[in-house]
């Protein structure tokens, strides 16, 4: 079981029970409790959960975060603003951003309403529109679905009520919708450059399928190649492991394909998204005794993880503290002047340069 998909599963269990016991936990999931232990750490560090002696219960001002929820109650009539959040993930990549929000509406007196849609479209909306019934001032969302029909107007252009999207851009030909994203094809860019000044020139992407990021990254990555004078390998530039899991057929096929133009020397170098892919084509690499950075350096994008295995990977490293901030300052701002000329804003990601990527 992935590292993230351990921290889901306690999640849930802490969620459905109030609380749990690490020996409990060890027990359903087969890992150790020393394992169980350090995800709990990770939680409580990501403000999810509370630690307590031998387990994790829930922090007091947790709400539940699905579709059916009740409405939450309206603002305050002292004037105090309340901003809605619906985000899809409380584990992976927006805990800093969830956290960031938080202080940063607190730090402008405004309380922070938060739902988790776990990737279901249906449910978001429903979230969404429930937060506005109730009488929210404002929206940060970030959308489950991608952009790729511009001319279909979104669900959310029609909400009445001042929003900001996080981590998502808006379709090009519809309404001018505020944004605060990470310049993702800038940090592709900045991967390939590394790996090629690192002498490094077979470089390839793998991807993870259906993702919002996955696009933005095969753009920057096709023109960080350009700017180095370098072609993708044939065949295998852009790898795609779609939307299975490890130890799935169709994932492994992919994975052992890749692996195989490795081996063959076909790929000297790659950029890996997201991180728990990069662990796991680490560990596969090892069990195929192709070495890494020998035969092939690694670039993982999100940094999430990657710096835990055990050969730290290098990666780049989305702003995520700044991408939450930057979107309360962007909502607090319409609030407070309505007629404000719109803004877009983007953030440029930083590259973390580890062990996994250095020169021959």
């Amino acid at each position: 079981m992935h590292a993230e998909d351990r921290l889901q599963a306690i999640l849930r269990r802490v969620r459905r029970h109030g609380s749990v016991r690490v020996t409990e936990v060890a027990a359903e999931l087969r890992v150790s409790p020393v394992t169980v232990r350090k995800d709990v750490e990770v939680l409580a560090e990501r403000g999810l959960v509370v630690r307590v002696h031998g387990g994790a219960r829930l922090p007091e001002d947790w709400t539940p975060a699905t579709a059916g929820a009740p409405a939450a109650a309206p603002p305050h009539p002292s004037g105090e603003l309340t901003f809605g959040m619906v985000v899809p993930s409380a584990t992976y990549y927006y805990p800093e951003v969830i956290k960031a929000v938080r202080e940063a509406a607190a730090a402008r007196g405004a309380r922070l309403l938060l739902r988790i849609s776990e990737y279901d479209v249906d449910g978001e909306r429903a979230q969404a529109h429930a937060m506005v019934e109730a009488g929210v001032d404002g929206l940060l969302l970030a959308p489950t679905t991608g952009t790729a029909d511009h001319t279909a107007p979104a669900w959310y252009e029609d909400l009445g009520i001042p929003l900001v999207l996080v981590e998502r851009r808006p379709r090009p030909v519809g309404p001018a919708v505020e944004h605060v994203v990470t310049d993702h094809a800038h940090g592709a860019r900045l991967a390939v450059h590394h790996l090629a000044t690192q002498g490094r020139r077979r470089i390839a992407l793998l991807t993870r399928g259906a993702t919002p990021t996955a696009p933005l990254l095969e753009e920057g990555f096709r023109a960080g190649l350009h700017l180095a004078g370098l072609e993708p390998p044939e065949g295998v530039g852009h790898v795609d492991l779609g939307t299975d899991h490890p130890g799935t057929a169709p994932y492994d096929r992919t994975m052992e394909r890749f692996l195989d133009a490795v081996a063959a020397g076909r790929i000297d170098a790659a950029v890996v998204h997201p991180d728990g892919d990069a662990l796991v084509l680490l560990q596969r690499l090892g069990a195929r005794s192709l070495t890494v950075p020998g035969d092939v350096a690694l670039v993982s994008y999100d940094d999430e993880v990657a710096g835990l295995g055990n050969l730290p990977l290098s990666a780049v490293a989305p702003s995520k503290r700044e991408v939450g901030v930057s979107a309360v300052e962007l909502l607090a701002a319409r609030l407070a002047a309505p007629d404000r000329p719109r803004r877009q804003v983007s953030i440029l990601p930083e590259l973390r340069v580890r062990a996994s990527s250095a020169a021959r």
